[in-house]
């Protein structure tokens, strides 16, 4: 089925052909019907199959061939991703099926200046692709106008409601006009959150594509049961394959990334980290470099789990495995896209056994386990550190008896059997009342 018989115009079916793509994927064909019809809509498909192609093709469309209502340039479709790698690949797909029409585009993120940001809104951009953090700040300074507001997309919906960004979609969502068209979209959505769409979305229509929450049927997965220890050896014995030569490695912490990266480096692997302690300018760096191939490995975090979208990716390797079984399927889904065939391996300690089992449950069947040849994981060992003291060391000082005290109380104390002075009660002249003499005492 050509892209035109789901109703778009030629010149957005150009473009996309011109991208290389000549037939709609499954979510393609059931949701962009509906979208051009009005009807405000859920998508849910596995990570790979053209979510972004499904609502961006469709908005096109609309604004394309419909005026403003309001007879002037200003904001007409906003879409709301989690992190800045996914809006500015929204946004790269946004305007290459553009090309040939006369829409402006601009982005609103955070980690970049605000100025051209105001600047694009004032001048009325069509779209607008931003974060919720951003955005909210250029709402309070009062250089956002949703007036003329008629679709509104949220995607990777379910990411952005588990990252506590629920309280800002509420206030974006209510700062919307009501008589507006609303998405969502993304690879999994629970059954929690999907209660929550009631909130945003009225009568919506659900399509989905595959079960819920399965990966990509082209994406072999494989888990290797090794020690904390032993991980970033067996990775290093791994990448000791030519196959491995497009590897995107997900660590846990930012401080993980990092020790993973510099480890590999200094072994002569090309190796780029991706995390949010990087500025804008280096990941878009990173992830330029790992697109060229220049760099073999790409090290990230889970804010990369959105955002990537990456041809030719052959490896996805889970070095921390994900506590959530959706962050998984995230994960992997960056590998395989658009029905190539790609590798996800996990590495798994005894800590991670439960969270194991959680996500065999999740997906619905078991994931099997493989053992490196040649490589020995009883080989490492955890070390003990020695506990050492930040202070200088010190000579021992010689035990030297201590002084007694001398009993003051005893001393003042008159002797037995001698009698106080006339007039006086038994004390001292030391405890006694200071007298003064006729000189100095002072008169009347």
């Amino acid at each position: 089925m050509p892209f035109e018989a789901l109703g778009l115009d030629p010149k957005i079916a150009k473009a996309v052909r011109e991208a290389g793509y000549t037939e709609p994927t499954p979510i393609q064909t059931k949701a962009i019907p509906l979208v051009l019809r009005g009807s405000d809509v859920i998508g849910i498909a596995q990570t790979g199959t053209g979510k972004t192609a499904a609502f961006v093709l469709p908005i096109l469309q609309r604004l394309s061939t419909k005026g403003s209502a309001t007879n002037r340039r200003c904001m007409r479709a906003l879409v709301i991703a989690p992190t800045r790698e996914l809006v500015v690949q929204i946004e790269e797909n946004a305007r290459k099926y553009a090309r040939h029409l006369h829409l402006r585009i601009a982005t609103v993120y955070g980690g970049v200046g605000e100025r051209p940001q105001i600047q694009a809104l004032r001048a009325g951009t069509e779209i607008v692709i931003a974060t919720p953090g951003r955005l909210i700040d250029l709402m309070d300074q009062g250089h956002v106008d949703f007036s003329g507001l008629e679709v509104a997309v949220l995607d990777e919906a379910d990411r952005m409601l588990d990252m506590g960004f629920l309280p800002a979609m509420r206030r974006i969502v209510k700062a919307l006009p009501k008589q507006r068209q609303t998405m969502m979209f993304s690879a999994t959505l629970s059954k929690e959150i999907e209660t929550l769409t009631n909130e945003f979305l009225v009568n919506a229509e659900i399509v989905q594509v595959g079960r819920r929450a399965n990966p990509a049927e082209t994406v072999a997965q494989f888990v290797y049961e090794t020690t904390k220890e032993a991980k970033l050896p067996l990775l290093l014995h791994l990448l000791g394959d030519a196959n491995l030569d497009s590897v995107l490695v997900f660590s846990r912490t930012k401080h993980g990334a990092d020790k993973i990266a510099r480890k590999l480096a200094s072994s002569g692997i090309n190796t780029a980290t991706l995390h949010s302690n990087r500025s804008q300018s280096q990941r878009i760096a990173a992830l330029k470099a790992f697109k060229a191939g220049t760099v073999r490995v790409l090290v990230a975090t889970d804010i990369a789990a959105r955002g990537i979208d990456v041809e030719g990716i052959s490896h996805v390797v889970n070095f921390d495995f994900p506590p959530q079984p959706e962050d998984y399927v995230h994960r992997i889904g960056r590998t395989g896209r658009a029905k190539a065939i790609g590798d996800a391996i996990s590495f798994v300690t005894p800590d991670d056994r439960a969270n194991l089992r959680d996500l065999e449950q999740f997906i619905s069947r078991g994931i099997p386990r493989k053992v490196a040849e040649g490589f020995d994981a009883s080989a490492y060992k955890a070390v003990a550190p020695t506990m050492t003291s930040w202070r200088p060391s010190r000579p021992a000082r010689p035990a030297a008896p201590r002084p007694q005290r001398p009993n003051t109380y005893a001393s003042s104390r008159p002797a037995s059997g001698s009698r106080p002075p006339a007039g006086g009660n038994g004390r001292t002249a030391v405890n006694s009342r200071p007298q003064f003499s006729d000189r100095t005492r002072r008169r009347p």
